[in-house]
């Protein structure tokens, strides 16, 4: 089952990255009503390079090499030796998630403009989420079947 919610994860990480994560009246970097993590990055290239590279890094190259690391386990294309390193990914794309998290509370705290959360950043975390458990679950087969070898 695990192998076809990460088939799954293929498709909904990039609709996660279009989906607006939240809606800002009024805040300096972003001039837009919706902030999506592709919007945020376009904005981000022109102000900041090295934080839109951690934050493309965290957000999109971290968890979808993973998602594509461990299809290719589960159909026998890759070793499942490597799954602890992709655990590790899994790991950078949630801290993506936090980041996230400490803007908004950042940018409430201030009190400049209104920012709302909305359902992408709902759906980026639950897809990061979900693919944390798929790694935990292919660890833990790999683990059965070592056993019973």
């Amino acid at each position: 089952m695990y192998r076809w919610i990460n088939l799954t994860l293929l498709v909904l990480f990039p609709l996660s990255w279009f989906a607006p994560l939240m809606r800002a009246g009024l805040l300096p970097l972003f001039s837009l009503s919706e902030i999506s993590v592709i919007t945020g990055l376009q904005s981000l290239w022109g102000t900041d390079v090295f934080l839109a590279l951690v934050v493309t890094t965290f957000a999109i190259f971290a968890p979808y090499l993973k998602t594509i690391g461990l299809a290719l386990i589960h159909w026998r294309l890759l070793s499942p030796r490597v799954t602890p390193a992709l655990a590790i990914l899994g790991k950078l794309a949630m801290a993506d998630v936090f980041l996230i998290a400490l803007y908004i509370t950042l940018a409430k705290g201030i009190g400049v403009g209104r920012l709302e959360t909305a359902w992408g950043l709902y759906l980026f975390t639950a897809c990061i989420l979900a693919s944390i458990w798929v790694s935990y679950a292919t660890e833990q087969a790999r683990k059965t079947q070592g056993a019973k070898q």
